[in-house]
């Protein structure tokens, strides 16, 4: 093969130089050779020192697991086109017809993506009162247990046995963002506390409930870990908490029943305070039972509700959305 032999001091601006013109073969590995280096090339180059040689291929990595999953062809379009990452524990769910080659698709998910360390499958819906889900293991560590780092901080738990979503990210420092320094939040359904924990860096305070006391041993570890001796966690019903606290912003991050606990959250809500609600909602008009459950709450509390901003969060089924919406009380 054809390469071009160049100094080592020389090197960095040669390599762009043949990248420019587009006659790096890039497809085999940069050879070193004592004080030089040589570049394998497509074609003979005029201006520098040409040499014949053997260069080893450069490695191609699969981008997907799918492309190295061990799956009769057939059956490879049932594949997701994705899955969730926490810590180092990927969770995918993927249809019965391949629950048979659940080891398979764990295995390749392990293959190319080499900082995850176990699989697990979806067994069943998110249920019950702690919002948890059963998980079948398909390869790799038999543990449920990881670190998960997001937004710059740091979230210790078990996929097992609390409810957390890496997929809103993106909402919690949206939150973080509309959020000001000595404010006092009341997060009414907690978990492990990625929007506490991460609020606490911004905040003054933070009163974070939750009912599951697995949530509540996490978050009290996180708040160690990332330092944040502002956020107080409180293990209990938040119907029994709420009327205690008084609070200028208020996060309802449980879609499902947020609407149910309304009035537990304009009782905790200061004058002109910011309740972030969460909810489950068709096409159509998505948002516009919400407001209207909201209005009644408001009404009925001799209290009055301005809309700021309403967001889908997500799709989390066909033709149904996570929505978001933002509202003062006074």
């Amino acid at each position: 093969m054809l390469g071009v032999k160049v100094h080592k001091i020389n090197g960095e601006k040669v390599r762009r130089k043949l990248i420019e013109l587009d006659i790096l073969d890039k497809e085999y590995r940069i050879k070193r050779d004592g004080e030089f280096l040589i570049f394998p090339v497509k074609k003979k180059i005029e201006g520098f020192q040409i040499v014949e040689t053997e260069f080893e291929p450069v490695e191609k990595r699969p981008h997907s697991y799918r492309e190295v999953v061990n799956l009769p062809e057939h059956l490879k379009p049932l594949l997701p086109s994705s899955f969730d990452i926490v810590g180092d524990i990927a969770v995918i769910e993927i249809p019965e017809e391949l629950m048979q080659y659940g080891k398979q698709v764990g295995e390749a998910i392990l293959k190319v993506h080499k900082h995850i360390k176990a699989v697990f499958a979806k067994g069943s819906a998110i249920s019950g009162e702690f919002r948890v889900r059963e998980l079948v293991h398909l390869a790799g560590e038999r543990r449920t247990e990881t670190l998960h780092r997001e937004n710059g901080i740091r979230l210790r738990l078990d996929i097992a046995k609390v409810y957390f979503s890496p997929r809103l990210a993106t909402e919690r420092m949206r939150i973080f963002k509309k959020a000001k320094e000595g404010e006092t939040v009341f997060d009414m359904f907690a978990g492990v506390g990625p929007y506490s924990i991460l609020l606490a860096k911004k905040v003054r305070l933070v009163f974070a409930c939750d009912i599951n006391p697995w949530a509540i041993k996490y978050l009290e570890e996180n708040r160690r870990l990332n330092k944040t001796p502002n956020v107080i966690p409180i293990l209990g019903d938040v119907r029994k908490v709420a009327g205690q606290i008084k609070a200028d912003r208020i996060i309802m991050n449980l879609p499902k029943f947020a609407h149910e606990f309304l009035r537990e959250a304009m009782l905790s809500i200061n004058e002109g305070g910011v309740i972030h609600y969460y909810g489950f909602s068709h096409e159509g008009n998505p948002f516009e039972e919400h407001e209207r459950k909201i209005e009644t709450i408001a009404k009925k509390l001799g209290r009055r509700v301005e809309f700021i901003e309403e967001r889908k969060v997500r799709p989390y089924a066909p033709r149904q959305y996570n929505v978001a919406i933002d509202f003062r009380v006074a």
